[in-house]
C-alpha cells in the first residue's frame, strides 16, 4: 500500500470514529439494564411521590441503552439507586476502620488485653454519617487515633446509638451511648479485664451484648470467647443469658422479639461446622437452632439479621477459619433447617454452589469453602425485603466499602474512605417489637425438661416402641484455661485433653423414659446439658451432638429426639403424655454426686481387675492389647491402646451431621462385644460393664479437666521436659513430637509407672549400656517429677500458676454474676463501678 493511499484510509478512519463517539464505549451487558429496570419500576410502585424521578430515569435508561454508554449508564443506576427512599431518606451511619487483623477463628476479633492476640489489636477509626439527601455529606460523631469503635446499633427512636468502643491497646472494649448528632456520650459498662461488644437495643429498652464476662476459651485452640449479657438501659444488673461453651455474637432482633444470634458450640462434633444461627428470648429462656447446625459448608453462618415482612434472614456464610466475611445469603427457614434448600439466594450468585449439608469427613476442611469467596461481603443490613445495605471489598486490598445490593441484582459502591467502612444502616426510627415475658426467676435453682415422645425423630429409625428405657443428662462444661503445648486431636487440643474430641464430661443423672416414650425432668439451671437415650443395659441408643440449657424456674422441652423442628408432633395426643401425669423426676448423679468423669478413676479399675493379668507388658496377650494402666507422655496405655488400635467406635469429634441410632457407642463397639461373648471367662458385674459402656458412649473421654500441670511440655501432660524428650529421642529413635497427635501416634512408648518396661527402650540389647541406663534415668526423672507433681489424671493434681489465676479470675467473675442476680431478685441496682 502506497504512502498516499494509507494517507487516505487515515483520515476516512478518524472521520468515522468521530462521527460516532459513543461506539468506542463499553455495551451496557441486557442483564445490567434489565436489573436496574427493575429496581426503578418497584421503587415507582412502592413509594410513589417519594421516588418522583422514576418515570424519567427509565426514559433516560432506554436512550442509554440504545447508545450503548457503560459510563452514562453508571452515574444514571448510581443516582437511581440512591434516590431511593430507604437510602436517602435518612443518614446511613457507619464506621471507618481498617478490616480486623487475620487471626484463626472468625470470632478471634475481639483481641482482649492479656490474652493471646492483644498484639493484633490495631486502633485508628471513627463512626461517622453520610447524607444522600445532601450531596453524600459525612459528618464525624466520634473519632480516635488510637482506640476503635465497632458494632453500632440504633434505637428505636432513632435519637441515640448504642456501641462498643476500646480507647486504646491498653484498655478492653467496653459500651458506650451516644446521642444521634454525637453529644452526649456515656459509657455503660466498666468492668475490668472483660470485652463487651455488640450490643443490641431490646424492645424494652435494656441492651443485650457480647462479653468475655465468663472467661472461656475455644476447646479447639486458645482464643477467648463471649456469651450474651444483658443490662439495663444505664448499665445496672448485668446478667448472663446465654451459656453455651463456646462464642454467641452478633445478637440481632427478630420481628417477635426473640434475639436471633450466632453461636459456636460442639459436643462430640467437629470444630469447623459447628456455628450456626439460634435464636433465645431476651431472659435467656426458649434456646433453640434457627437455622445451620448441622450443616458442614459453610462453617460460619454468622451476624444475620431478619428481612422486614418477610420469614427469612439475611446473612454472612463465611468460614471456620478467616474474618468474619465471607457471601451473602438469604435463608428462608420454611424450607428447612439445613442444607442447600432453604438458601434463596447469595452474593455472588456462584456461592451457593458451597453449601453442602453433609461433609465426607471431619478432617476434610470443606468447612472452609467460603474462604476462596471474592469479593467478601459482610455487616448485612436489610433496609426492606428488596434491598440491602453491607460493606464490601472495594477491589484494593482488603479496604472496605458501604454498598447497595437488591434482589434484582444491582450492586453499587455507596461510599468509601480511609481504610474502610462498616456497619452501615440508616438513622432515624425502626420498629419497635413486641416485648417477651420473663419466664425466668433469678433464684438460681432448677429448671424443667419435657419430651413428648422419644420414639418421634428423624433418626430414630430401627429403634423399637419400649426399646428406650432411660435417658441420662451429661454436662458439657466450658473450658477455662489454655496451653502453647497442644495434641493434636480432631483439631488442636491445648492441653490434650481425650483422643480426638474436645470435651470432658459430668454425668448430672439418669431419668426414667414412659412407655409413650415421654419425659419429665428437672436440670440445675445455667448448666450447659445435653441429653442421651439408653436401653435396659444402660447402652447408648441416641445421642445429641449439640447442647441446651435451662433458666432457673423455666420450663421446656421439646416433640421428640432429632425431631422435624417444622413440623408438628406426629400424632394428635388425647390425653398427658404420661411423665407429665406426675411430678418431674429427680437427677441422682452416677454412682455418686456428679463429678467430672475421669477414665483412669471410673474405668481402669475394671481392666486390672479382669484383664492387665493378661493384657499387659511382658504378657503375649498384650502384644495383641495392652489394657495396663501406665501412664504415657500423655495419656496412659490402655486408653490409647482402645482407641488407636479401634476396639472402640467413638464418635471423637465427629461430623456435622446428625447420626442415626445405634450407629456409634457401645453397641456397635468391638471391646463390648468382646465382653459378652464372656472372653476367656471374663465376666464384668453390673456396675463394672456400665462403667465400661458408659466410658465408651460418652464418647471415650480421659482428662476430667482442661487445667494442667505441666503447661509448656508435651501435650501439656508430659513431665519430661523438651529437652529431655529431645535427648531420649536421641538414644531411642522414637520421635516423640510426633507422639503428640492422634493421626501419628505409633502407640505407648514410655511408662512412668514401671520406667523399665517402656517400649521405646526395646531396641537396647544390652541392658547395662550406658545410652540403655541413660534412657531409662529420664524415664525414671518423669516418675520422679509426678510423685512431686501430679497431673490431671492422678490423685493429688495441683494446677501450674497460669491455670491457678485463670481459675481465680473466673471465681471472680462468678461472683460478681451472682451478686447481680441477687440484687435484681432484690429489687436493687448493681452497675460495675460499684465493685471497681
Amino acid at each position: 500500500m502506497s504512502t498516499y493511499v494509507r494517507g487516505v484510509f487515515a483520515a476516512v478512519l478518524a472521520v468515522f470514529l468521530l462521527g460516532l463517539p459513543d461506539i468506542c464505549e463499553a455495551k451496557v451487558p441486557a442483564e445490567e439494564a434489565a436489573a436496574l429496570t427493575a429496581a426503578i419500576e418497584d421503587l415507582t410502585r412502592a413509594f410513589g411521590d417519594k421516588y418522583p424521578n422514576g418515570g424519567e430515569y427509565l426514559t433516560k435508561l432506554r436512550d442509554i441503552e440504545r447508545r450503548w454508554n457503560q459510563a452514562e449508564f453508571r452515574s444514571l443506576r448510581r443516582e437511581a439507586l440512591i434516590s431511593n427512599p430507604l437510602v436517602s431518606g435518612e443518614p446511613i451511619l457507619f464506621i471507618m476502620r481498617a478490616q480486623y487483623k487475620s487471626d484463626h477463628h472468625n470470632s478471634a476479633t475481639i483481641f482482649k488485653t492479656g490474652e493471646i492476640n492483644t498484639k493484633s489489636f490495631r486502633g485508628g477509626g471513627a463512626m461517622k454519617t453520610i447524607d444522600f439527601a445532601r450531596g453524600g455529606k459525612v459528618t464525624t460523631l466520634i473519632e480516635t487515633s488510637e482506640g476503635l469503635m465497632r458494632d453500632p446499633e440504633i434505637h428505636f427512636d432513632g435519637g441515640k446509638i448504642v456501641f462498643s468502643m476500646r480507647k486504646d491497646i491498653k484498655d478492653d472494649y467496653h459500651i458506650y451511648e451516644i446521642n444521634a448528632d454525637g453529644t452526649g456520650l456515656r459509657q455503660l459498662t466498666c468492668a475490668l479485664g472483660v470485652a463487651d461488644f455488640d450490643p443490641l437495643y431490646l424492645p424494652d429498652d435494656s441492651i443485650v451484648f457480647s462479653s468475655t464476662r465468663e472467661p472461656k476459651y475455644c476447646m479447639c485452640n486458645r482464643h477467648i470467647m463471649g456469651n450474651l449479657f444483658r443490662m439495663d438501659a444505664d448499665g445496672a444488673n448485668i446478667h448472663q443469658v446465654g451459656k453455651s461453651t463456646l462464642h454467641e455474637g452478633h445478637a440481632a432482633l427478630m420481628p417477635d422479639g426473640r434475639i436471633l444470634y450466632d453461636r459456636w458450640e460442639y459436643v462430640d462434633r467437629n470444630f469447623g461446622d459447628a456455628q450456626g444461627l439460634w435464636t433465645i428470648n431476651p431472659d435467656g429462656t426458649n434456646q433453640a437452632v434457627y437455622w445451620g447446625n448441622n450443616t458442614w459448608s459453610p462453617g460460619g453462618v454468622i451476624d444475620a439479621r431478619a428481612i422486614p415482612g418477610t420469614e427469612q434472614v439475611l446473612c454472612v456464610f463465611g468460614s471456620c477459619h478467616d474474618r468474619p466475611w465471607g457471601a451473602l445469603a438469604i435463608i428462608d427457614r420454611r424450607l428447612g433447617v439445613d442444607g442447600r434448600k432453604p438458601v434463596v439466594r447469595t452474593w455472588d450468585a456462584g456461592a451457593i454452589n458451597l453449601v453442602t449439608e453433609a461433609g465426607p469427613r471431619p478432617d476434610v476442611y470443606g468447612f472452609d469453602k467460603f474462604q476462596k469467596v471474592n469479593p467478601k461481603y459482610e455487616d448485612p443490613y436489610p433496609l426492606n425485603d428488596k434491598y440491602f445495605l453491607c460493606s464490601r471489598m472495594t477491589g484494593q486490598g482488603e479496604q472496605m466499602g458501604i454498598y447497595l445490593i437488591d434482589t434484582f441484582g444491582n450492586e453499587i459502591l455507596l461510599h468509601t474512605e480511609g481504610p474502610g467502612c462498616f456497619d452501615p444502616m440508616p438513622m432515624g426510627p425502626r420498629h419497635r417489637p413486641m416485648v417477651v415475658p420473663s419466664r425466668r426467676d433469678f433464684k438460681d435453682e432448677k429448671g424443667y425438661f419435657y419430651i413428648l415422645n422419644v420414639y418421634e425423630g428423624t433418626h430414630m429409625e430401627g429403634v423399637s416402641r419400649g426399646a428406650v428405657k432411660y435417658l441420662r443428662v451429661v454436662e458439657s462444661p466450658e473450658k477455662r484455661f489454655w496451653t502453647h503445648a497442644q495434641w493434636g486431636g480432631q483439631g488442636v487440643h491445648c492441653p490434650a485433653l481425650n483422643w480426638h474430641s474436645f470435651e470432658n464430661k459430668r454425668i448430672l443423672g439418669t431419668v426414667p423414659v414412659a412407655a409413650d416414650g415421654s419425659a419429665y425432668f428437672e436440670v440445675p439451671s445455667d448448666r450447659f446439658v445435653y441429653f442421651q437415650l439408653l436401653d435396659h443395659k444402660k447402652m447408648m441408643v441416641q445421642s445429641m451432638r449439640s447442647g441446651t440449657v435451662v433458666q432457673s424456674g423455666e420450663v421446656t422441652g421439646c416433640t421428640g429426639c432429632h425431631e422435624n423442628r417444622r413440623e408438628a408432633p406426629g400424632q394428635v395426643r388425647k390425653k398427658t403424655p404420661m411423665a407429665l401425669e406426675g411430678p418431674p423426676s429427680k437427677l441422682n448423679g452416677w454412682k455418686g454426686e456428679p463429678r467430672l468423669f475421669s477414665y483412669i478413676r471410673e474405668v481402669q479399675p475394671v481392666f486390672d481387675r479382669h484383664c492387665v493379668s493378661c493384657h499387659d507388658y511382658g504378657q503375649e496377650a498384650g502384644k495383641t492389647l495392652n489394657l495396663a494402666g501406665d501412664r504415657t507422655n500423655t495419656f496412659n496405655t490402655s486408653y490409647n491402646e482402645l482407641w488407636r488400635k479401634k476396639y472402640i467406635r467413638a464418635i471423637g469429634a465427629g461430623p456435622s451431621d446428625t447420626q442415626g441410632a445405634g450407629s456409634w457407642g457401645s453397641q456397635v463397639s468391638r471391646l463390648v462385644k468382646v465382653i459378652r461373648a464372656g472372653h476367656f471367662g471374663v465376666e464384668l458385674n453390673e456396675d463394672e460393664f456400665e462403667r465400661v459402656v458408659t466410658w465408651i458412649d460418652l464418647n471415650a473421654p480421659y482428662y476430667p479437666r482442661y487445667d494442667c500441670a505441666y503447661p509448656d511440655n508435651l501435650a501439656g501432660r508430659c513431665p519430661l521436659d523438651n529437652k529431655q524428650l529431645k535427648r531420649l529421642t536421641e538414644l531411642t529413635g522414637v520421635s516423640f513430637a510426633k507422639l503428640a497427635t492422634h493421626s501419628q501416634n505409633a502407640g505407648p512408648q514410655v511408662s512412668f509407672d514401671r520406667p523399665r518396661m517402656s517400649p521405646c527402650l526395646a531396641k537396647f540389647e544390652d541392658t547395662g549400656a550406658a545410652e540403655y541406663l541413660e534412657a531409662v534415668a529420664i524415664i525414671e526423672a518423669g516418675r520422679q517429677m509426678l510423685e512431686r507433681r501430679p497431673r490431671a489424671d492422678m490423685p493429688g493434681f495441683e494446677a501450674c500458676p497460669t491455670d491457678q489465676r485463670r481459675q481465680q479470675d473466673y471465681a471472680m467473675r462468678q461472683q460478681a454474676e451472682i451478686s447481680s442476680r441477687r440484687a435484681i431478685s432484690e429489687g436493687r441496682r448493681l452497675y460495675d463501678s460499684d465493685s471497681q
